[in-house]
């Protein structure tokens, strides 16, 4: 009788996980309600250059994820969360590997979508090669020069805007103490932006950055940053500021941070926007995301500076927030199951007001 029953259990085991063909809304929470072509066609209407998102090699397989990301007028920019990274792109010392990267740029490129480059120089995901090596200061700027120069040059003509220097600072504004600063001292940034100028002209050059989308320490210690580079002639086009927000947390001083930056004579790009909340999803916490997704998305509408808006992937199924904030998620405007959820609803009306 045992057997039995655990033989019909097994029978039935294939449909009852069986994924579902088409997105299913969870009955007990709300829903997008928006009727528009596209994000990407509402923030071109908006007179923003994209609405795009990141996205990863391994989500590429998914069919029901490519429909959505592949859709006309859907996302307008891709970037490439990983596969342009230093271990990804250069894992041994001057040997270098673009499969994975040419996989997105090929994306990007047989969709019609703006390409970012992210990123060049950034003290995670670093080859150990980089990180052991103990390289003296003549040869660690002539390994920044080389890996910035050959990636960027790479892509030429491929990427709008890089992402040259990733994360540089700390929370009160002074440099992160990492293998580049602690050998070479902030000159490296200079470098590694001289070497991707050199490497392609016609790309734009950022420094990207977390906490500095409000006003605070942070954000002035970026634009004391860019004020030297730019009184030095080191090529900077424009800042980064990730958005990686929590629920009800968004800064009130977006518009006045961003035109502080315009006023240095950069352009401004929100590169990771995803808005986080504690699980389990409420109602009153969708609300609150939708509207603090709308605050964010009017914010850069508001600062002609501001050129574009990437989410740092579009959906919960990929979202890396669960896996680096234990407890939280639900960070992005579909949910695991790509079906939109209110924060869609509140990035459409933040191009719209």
């Amino acid at each position: 009788m045992q057997f039995a029953l655990l033989a019909a259990l097994v029978a039935l085991a294939p449909a009852a996980l069986a994924l579902p063909a088409t997105p299913i809304a969870d009955a007990n929470l709300p829903g997008s309600t928006a009727n528009v072509a596209g994000l990407h066609a509402v923030a071109k209407q908006a007179g923003k250059l994209y609405l795009g998102t990141a996205t990863d090699n391994n989500e590429l397989s998914n069919g029901q994820y490519t429909a959505i990301l592949d859709a006309p007028n859907m996302f307008g920019q891709i970037t490439a969360e990983n596969s342009m990274k230093w271990d990804a792109t250069e894992p041994q010392q001057g040997v270098f590997t673009f499969a994975q990267g040419d996989q997105i740029a090929n994306q990007a490129r047989s969709h019609g979508q703006l390409l970012r480059g992210h990123n060049c120089v950034w003290h995670q995901q670093l080859p150990n090669w980089v990180t052991a090596g103990h390289f003296n200061a003549q040869q660690l700027t002539q390994i920044v020069q080389n890996h910035c120069s050959t990636l960027v040059g790479h892509y030429k003509g491929q990427v709008i805007q890089w992402d040259v220097v990733n994360e540089p600072l700390n929370e009160d504004g002074s440099f992160r103490q990492d293998v580049f600063f602690n050998t070479l001292g902030s000159g490296y940034i200079a470098t590694a932006l001289r070497a991707a100028r050199a490497a392609d002209p016609n790309a734009k050059l950022f420094i990207n950055e977390f906490n500095v989308e409000g006003l605070g320490a942070k954000a002035t210690g970026l634009k004391n940053l860019v004020k030297t580079l730019k009184s030095q002639g080191v090529p900077i086009d424009g800042v980064g500021l990730q958005s990686h927000f929590i629920v009800g947390q968004v800064p009130t001083t977006l518009v006045q941070n961003m035109q502080e930056f315009a006023a240095l004579g950069v352009e401004i790009a929100i590169t990771e926007l995803d808005i986080r909340m504690t699980l389990p999803e409420t109602a009153a916490l969708l609300e609150q995301q939708k509207k603090d997704f709308q605050t964010v998305v009017a914010a850069c509408k508001a600062v002609s500076a501001c050129v574009g808006i990437t989410l740092w992937d579009w959906t919960d199924k990929f979202s890396f927030i669960p896996g680096t904030f234990p407890g939280q998620g639900a960070a992005t405007p579909w949910d695991e199951n790509f079906v939109k959820k209110p924060a869609f609803d509140g990035i459409v009306a933040g191009f719209q007001q």
